[in-house]
């Protein structure tokens, strides 16, 4: 009899496109990841979607991987080190063909989202539609796992966000009307709101357990530096001022969600300030470069033309990408990454808080 229910839960579980655990259920204590962002997150969502926001090129993916993967940097991104610490494979992007493990989480991050469906438009997965990606692996996990099953495996999932930059750049950059009919104030007013209202959706399908990343300092990037009259050094303040405002609004959001949320957690790192501390003082961190990119060419190597593939087709690059903070003109390292993401797993409540993510994997 038990060799039937084997045979039975392998022909109708295992031989379909969701590969679930099977037997006695899900592992006891097993905690999922499903990410949703923009290119600091994307594993590769964009290599299927006809866009120019890709990086499935060398010399993307290099030090680790040792091929392009279509991750915006050397090598892995804060997701890939999160999973590490929380003991789970590398978390597929969700378009990546094949037979998803949908029950360790998924990836629906895309390299040029924001949180507003106007940012990048036609050219990435934004923020609606990667929920409604998630709303589907909601449905599948929940007919084949059953109803209460699902509903523990959501409740335990971890949930990491990280969206904004995108909608602020395109605000000070894009001559659309969209853009220009608004306040700053208002602006990231919409962003916050997009944001919320997509942390209810998954709140409302059981979702407890939420991480994020707040903005650093945006005009302080190579690829935003190139855009200072002058070269003089300086930062883009007034992308850098947006982000602030953001930080601002998604404390206070977060915040007011957890008081209204019942049993709702979060963990929010302030990359303002572990960024800034490694620019600031680089070698402190083990890097001896964090103003001028590994990769790329002009002033800072801030002209996004990493790879060859883009506008621009000559670009530099460095011997030793670990001594750099900035792969690109936008995108850290592995190294940097690699920090940011021991910083948001076990970090202090000064930088990372009201809970870390070691913590709410544990919750």
């Amino acid at each position: 009899m038990a060799s039937l229910r084997f045979f039975l839960c392998f022909f109708l579980f295992c031989g379909s496109s969701l590969n679930l655990v099977c037997g006695n259920g899900l592992p006891k204590n097993h905690v999922a990841l499903f990410v949703f962002g923009d290119s600091l997150f994307d594993p590769g969502n964009n290599n299927y979607i006809n866009t120019i926001a890709q990086a499935n090129f060398p010399p993307y993916g290099e030090t680790f991987f040792k091929y392009p993967t279509g991750r915006f940097s050397d090598g892995r991104l804060i997701p890939d080190f999160i999973a590490k610490h929380a003991n789970l494979p590398l978390i597929p992007p969700y378009l990546q063909p094949g037979n998803h493990q949908f029950t360790y989480g998924v990836n629906f991050a895309s390299a040029g989202a924001g949180a507003l469906a106007e940012t990048a438009q036609g050219f990435v997965i934004d923020l609606k539609t990667q929920l409604s990606y998630f709303k589907k692996v909601e449905k599948l996990l929940r007919e084949k796992l059953g109803d209460a099953e699902s509903k523990a495996f959501f409740s335990k999932a971890v949930y990491l966000f990280n969206f904004g930059a995108n909608d602020y750049v395109s605000f000070l950059t894009t001559n659309s009307s969209i853009f220009q009919s608004f306040s700053k104030e208002e602006y990231v007013g919409m962003v916050i709101g997009n944001l919320t209202d997509t942390i209810k959706e998954i709140y409302r399908k059981g979702g407890k357990k939420f991480g994020f990343l707040n903005l650093g300092q945006l005009g302080c990037a190579p690829g935003l530096r190139v855009l200072v009259p002058g070269n003089t050094g300086s930062c883009f303040e007034e992308i850098t001022e947006l982000a602030k405002l953001h930080n601002a609004a998604l404390s206070e959001a977060l915040q007011e969600l957890e008081i209204k949320q019942v049993d709702f957690k979060y963990a929010k790192h302030d990359i303002n300030i572990s960024f800034s501390e490694r620019s600031n003082n680089p070698k402190k961190y083990g890097f001896k470069e964090a103003d001028i990119a590994c990769c790329g060419s002009g002033p800072y190597r801030g002209i996004d033309s990493c790879g060859g593939r883009r506008v621009v087709t000559e670009y530099e690059l460095c011997s030793d990408p670990t001594e750099y903070l900035f792969f690109d003109s936008s995108h850290p390292t592995d190294e940097a990454n690699r920090q940011i993401a021991e910083l948001m797993w076990s970090g202090a409540p000064n930088l990372t808080g009201p809970y870390n993510l070691k913590a709410l994997f544990k919750a």
